[in-house]
């Protein structure tokens, strides 16, 4: 099959279009035939070597998984023994957790689900990791409730997209963040107010939010703290690396000290979970922003854009197969 790999750490230039071997599912894993993938921003990390990439054992010193991309989405070509809910042929998205940038790709069961079918295999492929982050910083760190003045930092990318969406399935008056030229995109999407945020500083504002999540950024906790309401919740999923490292390590100590609870999230990709965000997409209330597609040849031009942080919701990428795949 054909395949994104990279054999050392280093920029998209690394990448390259090879012909390797199809993976073989395990006994609780399904093969999926890639018709679509989604980038992350921890995509990028991961392709450069970044030290805590290593520390987490992604190869200290080459890359441990020669295959980028978590977020897959196409039809079931093969079930390893212990599957269940999967047949070959059916057509489904999930996370694959490394693989998903080639024409195959496999997958444990419980992190996959059935595609909708009113849902583009594009769109289903963006939902995975940057719809169950959004959707975990909101209800489960967040505790969202209907009326809330809510603020998405990031509006306008991955994560932030699905988040303006889903405060306002719960009913929240939401403030987007984002630069100018994309505030018309997330007025289109839900949200009650835009802040560019190249002219006004909202953590000076003097306005209170009942719940901040950060998608994007790079301002100090102190700052989020500042603009939160009395026991007010910030939740912190990207950003700049010292943002969210200081939400990770200061925002528990922060947290015992005040009625302000402080924190980072990480999204938890499951079936409960992709189910209620297809119920959201049905009922109309969550649309995938897809800002671009991509053939798999071009996934180092992909993640270019993506780095460059012009990115108006998803990147997604497409895999195309011929008779021989």
């Amino acid at each position: 099959m054909k395949a994104i790999v990279y054999h050392n750490y280093g920029s998209p230039d690394v990448l390259k279009l090879e012909e390797v071997q199809k993976p073989i599912p395990s006994d609780d894993e399904v093969l999926i035939k890639v018709l679509a993938a989604s980038l992350n921003y921890g995509d990028l990390p991961v392709l450069r070597g970044k030290l805590l990439q290593r520390l987490m054992g992604r190869g200290p010193l080459k890359p441990r998984h020669q295959i980028l991309g978590d977020d897959v989405a196409g039809r079931v070509e093969a079930v390893g023994r212990y599957i269940k809910q999967f047949k070959p042929g059916d057509e489904v998205f999930g996370l694959s957790i490394f693989g998903a940038f080639a024409e195959y790709a496999c997958v444990r069961e419980d992190l996959l689900l059935f595609k909708p079918a009113g849902m583009t295999f594009e769109q289903a492929a963006t939902v995975p990791y940057a719809a169950t982050t959004a959707l975990n910083c909101l209800r489960d760190s967040g505790r969202i409730q209907s009326g809330q003045k809510v603020l998405i930092n990031g509006a306008s990318g991955g994560v932030g997209t699905f988040a303006v969406q889903i405060a306002k399935s719960y009913g929240a008056e939401v403030t987007g963040v984002c630069s100018a030229s994309k505030s018309d995109m997330v007025r289109s999407i839900g949200a009650d107010q835009v802040i560019d945020y190249a002219r006004e500083d909202f953590t000076k504002s003097g306005q209170r939010y009942d719940l901040i999540v950060a998608a994007g950024g790079h301002h100090p906790i102190s700052d989020y703290k500042r603009a939160l309401s009395p026991g007010g919740i910030y939740v912190c999923a990207g950003g700049s690396a010292t943002q969210y490292f200081q939400a990770l390590l200061l925002g528990p100590l922060l947290s015992m000290a005040s009625s302000k609870k402080m924190g980072a999230m990480y999204g938890n990709p499951n079936q409960k979970n992709y189910e209620f965000l297809v119920e959201l997409f049905e009922a109309g209330k969550v649309i995938p922003v897809i800002d671009r597609s991509y053939p798999l040849s071009e996934v180092p031009e992909a993640l270019r854009y993506l780095e460059e942080g012009h990115a108006r919701g998803k990147v997604v990428i497409t895999v195309e197969h011929n008779n021989n795949t």
